[in-house]
Protein backbone atom coordinates (compact mmCIF):
# COMPACT_ATOMS: atom_id res chain seq x y z
CA UNK A 1 0.00 0.00 0.00
CA UNK A 2 1.36 3.57 -0.46
CA UNK A 3 2.87 5.10 2.37
CA UNK A 4 0.66 8.10 1.98
CA UNK A 5 -2.67 6.31 1.61
CA UNK A 6 -1.88 3.96 4.62
CA UNK A 7 -0.34 7.00 6.81
CA UNK A 8 -3.99 8.64 5.91
CA UNK A 9 -5.93 5.05 7.25
CA UNK A 10 -4.11 5.16 10.11
CA UNK A 11 -4.64 8.63 10.80
CA UNK A 12 -8.46 8.50 10.27
CA UNK A 13 -8.36 5.16 12.15
CA UNK A 14 -6.90 7.24 15.50
CA UNK A 15 -9.04 10.14 15.16
CA UNK A 16 -12.09 7.58 15.14
CA UNK A 17 -10.59 6.06 18.42
CA UNK A 18 -9.97 9.42 20.23
CA UNK A 19 -14.12 10.34 19.27
CA UNK A 20 -14.84 7.54 20.83
CA UNK A 21 -13.08 8.28 23.69
CA UNK A 22 -13.48 11.86 24.12
CA UNK A 23 -17.31 11.08 23.26
CA UNK A 24 -17.42 9.05 26.41
CA UNK A 25 -15.27 11.78 28.66
CA UNK A 26 -17.70 14.07 27.77
CA UNK A 27 -20.94 11.82 28.66
CA UNK A 28 -19.18 10.92 31.74
CA UNK A 29 -18.68 14.31 32.77
CA UNK A 30 -22.57 15.34 31.71
CA UNK A 31 -23.17 12.31 33.82
CA UNK A 32 -21.67 13.78 36.69
CA UNK A 33 -23.21 17.13 36.15
CA UNK A 34 -26.55 16.09 35.90
CA UNK A 35 -26.75 13.66 39.18
CA UNK A 36 -24.52 15.16 41.49
CA UNK A 37 -25.54 18.26 43.51
CA UNK A 38 -22.01 19.70 44.54
CA UNK A 39 -18.57 18.20 42.13
CA UNK A 40 -15.13 19.44 41.21
CA UNK A 41 -12.83 18.55 38.89
CA UNK A 42 -9.41 18.38 40.38
CA UNK A 43 -6.91 19.93 38.31
CA UNK A 44 -3.11 20.21 38.63
CA UNK A 45 -1.31 21.36 35.68
CA UNK A 46 -0.64 18.05 34.49
CA UNK A 47 -1.39 16.78 31.14
CA UNK A 48 -4.52 14.38 32.35
CA UNK A 49 -5.83 17.50 33.91
CA UNK A 50 -5.46 18.96 31.04
CA UNK A 51 -7.26 17.00 28.64
CA UNK A 52 -9.75 16.89 31.47
CA UNK A 53 -10.14 20.27 31.08
CA UNK A 54 -10.83 20.43 27.66
CA UNK A 55 -13.69 17.53 27.85
CA UNK A 56 -14.99 20.02 30.16
CA UNK A 57 -14.86 22.93 27.72
CA UNK A 58 -16.82 20.42 25.20
CA UNK A 59 -19.19 19.21 27.48
CA UNK A 60 -20.39 22.49 28.66
CA UNK A 61 -18.66 25.72 26.73
CA UNK A 62 -19.81 28.66 25.81
CA UNK A 63 -21.17 28.45 29.27
CA UNK A 64 -19.37 28.07 32.61
CA UNK A 65 -18.42 24.89 34.28
CA UNK A 66 -20.98 23.22 36.54
CA UNK A 67 -18.39 22.95 38.93
CA UNK A 68 -15.37 24.39 40.43
CA UNK A 69 -11.45 23.50 39.63
CA UNK A 70 -9.75 22.21 42.91
CA UNK A 71 -6.18 21.57 43.31
CA UNK A 72 -4.07 19.97 46.32
CA UNK A 73 -1.53 21.80 46.72
CA UNK A 74 1.73 20.00 48.62
CA UNK A 75 3.87 23.03 48.87
CA UNK A 76 6.46 21.06 46.88
CA UNK A 77 5.28 21.39 43.31
CA UNK A 78 7.50 22.48 40.22
CA UNK A 79 7.56 26.02 39.92
CA UNK A 80 6.41 25.84 35.89
CA UNK A 81 3.79 23.48 36.92
CA UNK A 82 2.03 26.28 39.06
CA UNK A 83 2.74 29.01 37.13
CA UNK A 84 0.84 27.12 34.14
CA UNK A 85 -2.17 25.86 36.23
CA UNK A 86 -2.83 29.82 37.41
CA UNK A 87 -2.53 31.00 33.79
CA UNK A 88 -4.34 28.21 32.34
CA UNK A 89 -7.05 29.07 34.53
CA UNK A 90 -7.06 32.96 34.20
CA UNK A 91 -7.52 32.15 30.23
CA UNK A 92 -10.60 29.75 31.10
CA UNK A 93 -11.83 32.29 33.50
CA UNK A 94 -13.21 29.53 36.42
CA UNK A 95 -12.87 29.52 39.70
CA UNK A 96 -10.02 27.40 41.60
CA UNK A 97 -10.35 26.47 45.09
CA UNK A 98 -6.26 25.16 46.31
CA UNK A 99 -6.52 22.65 49.18
CA UNK A 100 -3.03 23.18 51.06
CA UNK A 101 -1.15 20.66 52.95
CA UNK A 102 0.82 23.31 54.45
CA UNK A 103 -2.32 24.32 55.37
CA UNK A 104 -2.76 20.85 57.28
CA UNK A 105 0.12 20.81 58.67
CA UNK A 106 -0.33 23.58 60.59
CA UNK A 107 -3.47 22.71 61.76
CA UNK A 108 -1.80 19.59 63.23
CA UNK A 109 -3.69 16.91 60.92
CA UNK A 110 -1.07 16.19 58.58
CA UNK A 111 2.62 15.58 60.89
CA UNK A 112 5.59 14.81 59.26
CA UNK A 113 9.17 14.23 60.65
CA UNK A 114 10.49 16.97 58.83
CA UNK A 115 7.96 19.15 57.14
CA UNK A 116 10.44 20.59 55.39
CA UNK A 117 11.87 18.21 53.60
CA UNK A 118 9.80 15.15 53.87
CA UNK A 119 7.74 13.91 50.70
CA UNK A 120 3.83 15.61 51.19
CA UNK A 121 2.64 13.20 48.24
CA UNK A 122 0.93 10.61 50.75
CA UNK A 123 -0.32 13.65 53.13
CA UNK A 124 -2.39 15.04 50.17
CA UNK A 125 -4.86 12.41 51.14
CA UNK A 126 -5.67 14.15 54.33
CA UNK A 127 -6.00 17.57 52.45
CA UNK A 128 -7.85 16.43 49.61
CA UNK A 129 -10.76 14.91 52.56
CA UNK A 130 -10.43 18.48 54.52
CA UNK A 131 -11.44 20.19 51.07
CA UNK A 132 -13.88 17.47 50.00
CA UNK A 133 -15.60 17.83 53.60
CA UNK A 134 -15.40 21.93 53.77
CA UNK A 135 -16.74 22.41 50.61
CA UNK A 136 -19.43 19.75 50.83
CA UNK A 137 -18.29 18.19 47.63
CA UNK A 138 -20.35 14.54 46.68
CA UNK A 139 -17.92 14.26 43.63
CA UNK A 140 -14.38 14.54 42.35
CA UNK A 141 -14.02 14.33 38.75
CA UNK A 142 -9.95 13.49 38.54
CA UNK A 143 -7.59 12.14 35.28
CA UNK A 144 -6.40 9.03 36.90
CA UNK A 145 -6.23 6.41 34.20
CA UNK A 146 -6.25 2.68 34.18
CA UNK A 147 -3.10 2.05 32.58
CA UNK A 148 -1.14 3.99 35.37
CA UNK A 149 -0.58 1.23 38.20
CA UNK A 150 -2.07 -1.81 38.85
CA UNK A 151 -4.04 -0.26 41.99
CA UNK A 152 -6.00 1.91 39.37
CA UNK A 153 -6.35 -0.83 36.97
CA UNK A 154 -8.96 -2.38 39.82
CA UNK A 155 -10.94 1.55 39.99
CA UNK A 156 -14.38 1.77 38.52
CA UNK A 157 -15.14 4.95 36.47
CA UNK A 158 -17.46 6.14 39.36
CA UNK A 159 -15.10 5.11 42.25
CA UNK A 160 -17.37 5.46 45.53
CA UNK A 161 -15.27 6.30 48.94
CA UNK A 162 -17.05 5.62 52.18
CA UNK A 163 -17.79 8.52 54.60
CA UNK A 164 -14.32 8.49 55.32
CA UNK A 165 -13.14 8.85 52.52
CA UNK A 166 -11.84 5.21 51.74
CA UNK A 167 -11.66 3.15 48.79
CA UNK A 168 -13.06 -0.41 49.49
CA UNK A 169 -12.17 -2.52 45.66
CA UNK A 170 -14.27 -4.91 47.06
CA UNK A 171 -17.19 -3.04 47.70
CA UNK A 172 -17.56 -0.79 44.22
CA UNK A 173 -20.59 -0.20 41.92
CA UNK A 174 -21.80 -2.15 39.04
CA UNK A 175 -21.07 -0.25 35.55
CA UNK A 176 -22.84 -2.56 33.31
CA UNK A 177 -24.02 -0.88 29.92
CA UNK A 178 -22.10 2.72 30.81
CA UNK A 179 -24.94 2.86 33.77
CA UNK A 180 -23.50 4.74 36.78
CA UNK A 181 -25.05 4.65 40.41
CA UNK A 182 -24.36 8.12 41.76
CA UNK A 183 -26.14 8.13 44.55
CA UNK A 184 -24.40 8.74 47.82
CA UNK A 185 -25.39 9.73 51.81
CA UNK A 186 -23.82 12.48 53.00
CA UNK A 187 -20.35 12.47 54.06
CA UNK A 188 -20.14 9.68 51.54
CA UNK A 189 -18.23 10.81 47.99
CA UNK A 190 -17.29 9.39 44.28
CA UNK A 191 -14.20 9.85 42.62
CA UNK A 192 -14.57 10.34 38.99
CA UNK A 193 -12.50 9.14 35.94
CA UNK A 194 -13.82 10.24 32.64
CA UNK A 195 -10.56 8.97 30.58
CA UNK A 196 -9.79 5.93 32.80
CA UNK A 197 -9.90 4.27 29.52
CA UNK A 198 -7.13 6.20 27.60
CA UNK A 199 -3.77 5.57 27.82
CA UNK A 200 -0.50 7.28 27.75
CA UNK A 201 -0.21 7.04 24.02
CA UNK A 202 -4.00 7.89 23.89
CA UNK A 203 -3.16 11.50 25.98
CA UNK A 204 -0.54 12.36 24.09
CA UNK A 205 -1.87 11.95 20.37
CA UNK A 206 -5.11 14.12 22.10
CA UNK A 207 -2.93 16.64 23.24
CA UNK A 208 -1.50 17.13 19.48
CA UNK A 209 -4.85 16.95 17.91
CA UNK A 210 -6.47 19.62 20.06
CA UNK A 211 -2.98 21.28 20.09
CA UNK A 212 -3.12 21.85 24.06
CA UNK A 213 -0.32 23.92 25.67
CA UNK A 214 1.22 22.01 28.69
CA UNK A 215 3.97 22.99 31.13
CA UNK A 216 7.56 22.92 29.82
CA UNK A 217 8.97 20.56 31.66
CA UNK A 218 7.14 17.84 29.85
CA UNK A 219 9.57 18.23 27.19
CA UNK A 220 13.07 17.69 27.03
CA UNK A 221 15.12 20.09 28.97
CA UNK A 222 18.99 20.15 30.35
CA UNK A 223 18.54 19.84 34.23
CA UNK A 224 20.66 18.52 37.08
CA UNK A 225 19.85 14.69 38.28
CA UNK A 226 21.39 11.81 40.38
CA UNK A 227 21.02 8.69 39.12
CA UNK A 228 19.77 6.46 42.40
CA UNK A 229 17.83 2.91 42.08
CA UNK A 230 16.99 3.19 38.21
CA UNK A 231 15.70 6.34 38.26
CA UNK A 232 16.99 9.90 37.64
CA UNK A 233 15.96 11.90 40.47
CA UNK A 234 16.09 15.78 40.03
CA UNK A 235 18.93 17.99 41.90
CA UNK A 236 16.35 20.45 44.16
CA UNK A 237 16.77 21.60 47.97
CA UNK A 238 14.52 18.69 48.70
CA UNK A 239 15.99 15.77 46.94
CA UNK A 240 19.70 16.62 47.36
CA UNK A 241 22.73 14.33 46.01
CA UNK A 242 23.60 11.66 49.00
CA UNK A 243 26.75 10.97 50.64
CA UNK A 244 28.58 9.65 47.32
CA UNK A 245 26.23 10.25 44.75
CA UNK A 246 26.89 12.79 41.83
CA UNK A 247 24.77 15.08 39.78
CA UNK A 248 24.71 14.88 36.54
CA UNK A 249 23.68 17.42 33.86
CA UNK A 250 21.01 15.08 31.20
CA UNK A 251 18.39 15.86 29.13
CA UNK A 252 15.71 14.65 30.33
CA UNK A 253 11.73 15.30 30.47
CA UNK A 254 8.68 14.95 32.47
CA UNK A 255 5.91 11.98 31.84
CA UNK A 256 4.24 12.92 34.52
CA UNK A 257 4.70 15.89 37.10
CA UNK A 258 3.66 15.66 41.06
CA UNK A 259 5.69 16.40 44.46
CA UNK A 260 8.95 16.83 44.01
CA UNK A 261 10.14 14.48 46.75
CA UNK A 262 8.51 11.75 44.50
CA UNK A 263 8.61 13.04 41.01
CA UNK A 264 11.91 11.82 38.37
CA UNK A 265 12.59 12.84 34.71
CA UNK A 266 13.08 10.33 32.59
CA UNK A 267 16.32 10.40 30.09
CA UNK A 268 14.63 11.56 26.35
CA UNK A 269 15.75 14.07 23.73
CA UNK A 270 11.77 14.17 22.74
CA UNK A 271 11.14 17.97 22.58
CA UNK A 272 7.68 17.99 20.62
CA UNK A 273 4.38 16.30 21.02
CA UNK A 274 5.19 14.71 17.57
CA UNK A 275 8.41 13.20 19.06
CA UNK A 276 6.77 12.23 22.42
CA UNK A 277 3.81 10.18 20.76
CA UNK A 278 7.09 8.50 18.93
CA UNK A 279 9.04 7.66 22.30
CA UNK A 280 5.55 6.38 23.51
CA UNK A 281 4.33 4.29 21.47
CA UNK A 282 7.58 2.09 21.89
CA UNK A 283 7.87 2.52 25.50
CA UNK A 284 7.56 -0.77 27.89
CA UNK A 285 7.88 0.95 31.10
CA UNK A 286 4.93 2.54 32.45
CA UNK A 287 4.74 6.30 33.60
CA UNK A 288 4.44 5.65 37.15
CA UNK A 289 7.13 2.66 37.39
CA UNK A 290 9.39 4.99 35.27
CA UNK A 291 9.01 8.21 37.25
CA UNK A 292 7.92 7.65 40.93
CA UNK A 293 10.09 6.86 44.12
CA UNK A 294 6.82 6.63 46.30
CA UNK A 295 5.13 3.56 44.01
CA UNK A 296 8.84 1.44 43.78
CA UNK A 297 8.31 1.47 48.06
CA UNK A 298 6.26 -1.91 47.50
CA UNK A 299 3.92 -3.21 45.08
CA UNK A 300 1.02 -2.40 47.39
CA UNK A 301 1.75 1.23 47.90
CA UNK A 302 -0.62 2.50 45.65
CA UNK A 303 -3.59 0.79 47.07
CA UNK A 304 -2.84 0.91 50.60
CA UNK A 305 -2.64 5.12 49.87
CA UNK A 306 -6.28 5.00 47.87
CA UNK A 307 -7.59 2.92 50.78
CA UNK A 308 -6.91 5.65 52.86
CA UNK A 309 -8.07 8.54 50.99
CA UNK A 310 -5.42 9.12 48.51
CA UNK A 311 -6.50 10.06 44.64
Amino acid sequence: MNTVVEKFFLDKAANRHLDWLESEAIHIMREVAAECSNPALLFSGGKDSVVLLRIAEKAFRPGKFPFPLVHIDTGHNFEEVITFRDKRVAELGERLIVGSVEDSIKRGTVRLRNPLTDSRNAAQAVTLLETIAEHKFDACIGGARRDEEKARAKERIFSFRDEFGQWNPKAQRPELWDLYNTRVHPGENMRVFPISNWTELDVWQYIAREKLELPPIYFAHQRQVIPRNGLLVPLTDLTPAREGETAELREVRFRTVGDISCTCPVASDAATVEAIIAETAVTQITERGATRMDDQTSEASMEKRKKEGYF
